[in-house]
Formats: C-alpha cells, sequence, structure tokens
C-alpha cells in the first residue's frame, strides 16, 4: 500500500469511528516522523503589497543585497516624511531615522520598525539553520491601505497583489536554487501537499506553503450592504488560488466584507481600520454588548484618528460611539462566507479563522465540525480563546503570535493542560514578518540569564554566533528580534527561562502542521 493510500485508509477509520483526534502514535507516522519548527504566519513579499512603496526593502534582489535593503526614497534623508513609520513605531507621525540600511543599517531593521524590511533571505536562511522547517508565507494585500497611502508603483487591485507576490516567491526560489547548483538544489521549496512538504522536511530543507490573507478576496467587498461578488466569482477565485499552489486561506482580514465581519482593532489603529472600513464598504463597524463568554477585541472609545488620516472621513462625519465593552461584531459568516467555507473544504485547503468575528467563527467551526474536517488554524493570536477547544477537537492547529519570550512562554504554559486533553504533540508560532506588526522585543531584566553565544541550535546541529550583515551585529539580548534571522535566539532565549520543554513543544511543531495537513488532505480525498 502506497503511503498515500495509507493517510486514505486513516481518515477513512476516523470517520467510521467518529475518533477527530489525530493518530500520534501509528508506527507508520512515527518512523516519517520529522522534527523542527514551524511558523504558521509570515509575509516575505509584502512589500508588493498596498501600492509597493509603503514596505521599504526587499527579501532578495538579482543585484544583491546593496540593493535589496534600501530605505524607502520618501524616507530620505532623515525619516522626517517618513509619517506611516513613525505613527506606526513612536503613535506620532512625526519622528526621524537614519534611512541608510545596508552596509550600517543603524535604525534599521528593528523589531518595532514596521515599514522595513525584517525578512532578508539570508535572514531567513539562518533561521532554517536553526531549526525552521515549515513556513507558511501568506500573500497579502489590502485595497483600502493601497488607496489611502498617498505614493504607489503598483495597482490597489488585491488579487493582482497577489498574483504578483506569488510569482517573486518562486523569483526567489529560483534565486536560491542558483546559489546551491541548480534548479531543486534549493533550502527553500515551495510545496503544494503534506507529502511534498514532508519529504522537502525530511530531506532538511524549509518546506514553504503559500497562503493568502487579504481583505477582499476575489473582490468580494460591499458596498453599503450590497455584495459584490458571486459564487461564480468565489469558485473561479478558489480555482486560481489553489492553482497557484495556496494551500491556506483567510476568509476576511481587517473590514468586514462579502464573506465575514472582522474581529476589530484597538486603540489608534482600531479607529483608523473603522475608518478603512466606512471607506471600503460605506459603513463603520456595527458592534453590540457581547452576551456569552467569546469576544471580539474592544473598540475603544477614546481611539483617535491622526492628523494625516483624519481628512479622509468625509464632511460632518466622526467616529461612531458604541455600547458598553465587551464588544462583538455583528456582522457574522454571510451565505457567500458559507460557500467559501465549504469550497476551500472541497478543495482541501486550510481555513484560517483569525480576524473573523466571534460570530463568523462559530459558524465557520460549525461547517467544519458538520464535516469532520480537521483542517483549521489560527496562526497568529487574532482568534477569541474560547475556540481552542473546537479547533483542538477537530484535528486542527494553533500557532501563537511572536510575542515577547516571557508573554510567549506565559501563553504557551497556560493552554498546555488544553493541548494534554485532546492528546495534541506540537507547538508553534506565527511571526508575522512584514505584517505590519512588532516582532518580539528584548526581555526584561535579562541581564541575570542572558543568552549566551554562541549557542547550540535545538539539535545540536550547528552552533550560531552574533548574526552579522554588513557592519551591524545583532544581539537578541539588546535588539530582540530586530529581524528575522534573529528567531533561533529568540528561542534559545526562551529556553533559558522555560527549559528544555517549551523548546521540544517547538521542536514538534513542523509535524503537527504536516499531520493536520494530512488529515485536511485524506479528508477531503475520503469525502
Amino acid at each position: 500500500m502506497s503511503r498515500r493510500s495509507a493517510l486514505a485508509a486513516i481518515a477513512v477509520l476516523l470517520l467510521v469511528t467518529g475518533t477527530l483526534t489525530i493518530p500520534r502514535t501509528s508506527p507508520a507516522a512515527a518512523e516519517a516522523e520529522v522534527r523542527g519548527f514551524v511558523d504558521a504566519h509570515s509575509h516575505l513579499f509584502s512589500y508588493e503589497a498596498f501600492g509597493g512603496l509603503l514596505m521599504c526593502g526587499r527579501p532578495f534582489h538579482a543585484q544583491g543585497v546593496e540593493k535589496a535593503l534600501t530605505d524607502c526614497a520618501d524616507h530620505h534623508p532623515n525619516g522626517e516624511l517618513a509619517w506611516y513609520e513613525n505613527l506606526t513605531r513612536t503613535g506620532s507621525p512625526t519622528g526621524t531615522h537614519d534611512p541608510v540600511g545596508w552596509p550600517t543599517f543603524r535604525d534599521w531593521p528593528a523589531h518595532d520598525s514596521l515599514t522595513h524590511q525584517q525578512a532578508y533571505y539570508t535572514w531567513v536562511e539562518r533561521a532554517w539553520r536553526g531549526g525552521l522547517r515549515v513556513m507558511v508565507n501568506h500573500l497579502v494585500a489590502n485595497r483600502q491601505l493601497c488607496v489611502i497611502y498617498p505614493l504607489k508603483r503598483n495597482a490597489c487591485d488585491e488579487m493582482a497583489s497577489i498574483r504578483r507576490q506569488a510569482e517573486r516567491a518562486r523569483e526567489l526560489q529560483d534565486h536560491i536554487d542558483a546559489e546551491h547548483g541548480g534548479p531543486g538544489q534549493g533550502w527553500f521549496r515551495i510545496v503544494r501537499d503534506p507529502a511534498e512538504a514532508r519529504q522537502v522536511v525530511q530531506a532538511g530543507k524549509l518546506a514553504v506553503v503559500l497562503g493568502v490573507e487579504t481583505s477582499e478576496p476575489f473582490g468580494c467587498r460591499t458596498l453599503l450592504g450590497i455584495p459584490r461578488c458571486t459564487r461564480g466569482q468565489i469558485d473561479r477565485g478558489l480555482d486560481e488560488m489553489h492553482a497557484l499552489g495556496v494551500r491556506s486561506m483567510f476568509v476576511c482580514h481587517k473590514y468586514d466584507n462579502a464573506l465575514c465581519g472582522v474581529r476589530f482593532d484597538s486603540g489608534t489603529q482600531g479607529a483608523i481600520v473603522n475608518l478603512g472600513n466606512l471607506l471600503s464598504g460605506g459603513s463603520f463597524w456595527q458592534a453590540r454588548t457581547c452576551t456569552g463568554p467569546a469576544h471580539d477585541n474592544p473598540i475603544d472609545p477614546g481611539g483617535v484618528l491622526p492628523d494625516p488620516i483624519a481628512g479622509l472621513l468625509p464632511p460632518g462625519v466622526s467616529l461612531p460611539l458604541y455600547p458598553p465593552a465587551p464588544h462583538c461584531n455583528t456582522r457574522g459568516l454571510t451565505e457567500l462566507g458559507e460557500y467559501m467555507v465549504k469550497g476551500m473544504i472541497e478543495r482541501g485547503m486550510l481555513v484560517e479563522i483569525d480576524h473573523m468575528s466571534v460570530k463568523a467563527a462559530e459558524r465557520t467551526l460549525d461547517l467544519l465540525e458538520a464535516a469532520r474536517y480537521p483542517g483549521v488554524i489560527s496562526s497568529h493570536s487574532w482568534t477569541d480563546p474560547h475556540f481552542f477547544g473546537r479547533v483542538y477537537a477537530l484535528g486542527g492547529m494553533i500557532t501563537q503570535y511572536g510575542h515577547d519570550a516571557e508573554h510567549f512562554v506565559a501563553e504557551w504554559a497556560r493552554t498546555e493542560p488544553l493541548r494534554r486533553e485532546h492528546r495534541i504533540a506540537g507547538y508553534g508560532y506565527g511571526l508575522d514578518v512584514n505584517g505590519m506588526g512588532r516582532l518580539p522585543g528584548p526581555r526584561a531584566g535579562n541581564s541575570g540569564n542572558p543568552v549566551t553565544y554562541p549557542f547550540a541550535t535545538f539539535d545540536g546541529g550547528e552552533r550560531l554566533d552574533r548574526l552579522r550583515t554588513g557592519e551591524r551585529v545583532w544581539d537578541v539580548n539588546t535588539d530582540g528580534v530586530a529581524n528575522y534571522g534573529l528567531v533561533p535566539d529568540w528561542i534559545e532565549d526562551m529556553r533559558i527561562i522555560a527549559g528544555d520543554e517549551i523548546v521540544r513543544d517547538l521542536a514538534a511543531g513542523a509535524e503537527a502542521y504536516l499531520r493536520m495537513w494530512e488529515a485536511a488532505s485524506s479528508s477531503r480525498s475520503s469525502t
């Protein structure tokens, strides 16, 4: 019996017996088991999104690092005009920074600089050498942010941006192949199914899964409550994404769309995103006071629009007032959203429930449970924890956002009893690199027990000294995860404060992800 046939047989057995958790101890699985980390949520090519001039620098350039790691033109001469960088880094649109990247890197990349490239490919290579074995690279787009930002070289059509980023991903694979002897020889391998991914990881390389995180999949936005897409568009869109190699996908992101309502943002960022919701679909978020245990992020009544953004409000319109927290979005999963979720199940794609409102997530989990479909993931801590048990019961996976070491360890420990209850082996992270979110900062008070260099990787295969690029040397004790190359240092930092157990759980993460994906593929085949 072939390996794929064996997996299908296991899936049939699960359906017949009603056992929804994935077997952990079968001889075949034990023989094929892999070790290594999984990053289930990152964005290597977001520099092509949002009009193509909001994010500065690239993960690679055919002419070398000196062309790849340069600042945006509007950040020169001293960063004073970089209002979006300043706003997201300091909370104020005013500020300065040294725009020079290569070779000095005085001010960027940094863990809290959100518009500068943080995932140059040699930094990703260091993370791979440190144990990374599965990376989900989400192709990302946001039409409204593209429209709002005044500088652009690319059109704001989200699906065009997704296609462009998929092309860049394959260009990077070719670039790395050329450095390592030719086609198929590089360590960066884009995979299309779990069997191929497992082969790549068993060979010691990095399996790269393509995902999509976009606000208007296939143009599915609303205008004054009227959907601007059809079932036919969803079918054609899912078929195109599947043909591109996309295997994991969000249904909604940041703004309510024709498919589902979103989980809110809070504070100043929430005010900006709420304005985007108005400009995108014609209405602000609609919220009620929650009556159940699950809730969306609260809408801050004191959220204020920064001056460069406030002028986008229509004349006479102000941010709305909301009822008392906890807040729940009144919008859930629409009929078109249900159609898309079912279409993803039919194609064996992984359903991302982060960014869904609790009302949408509840209905999505209902559909997945009815189909006994294990292909579900919360990849970067943007769903209510009350759903964790249902995700685990299906055989899905939860990977935590890349918080600072102490916060990450605390959440790993808090959720350990739930994983034990559901016999879940393996844990992962969703670093969200280049995703407009901060990377882990340096651990406070670490002078008594710092990371000491060089340190051994989790499997003892290498010893890593401080990361150096050009003239700059980074140290996780003072810089945090300033770029993706410092992820092994961050994991070593967590080992220092939590012991070897957390590293063992993280090293089982790649296997846990592959088993979830295999079960989803088998479930689809059996159906």
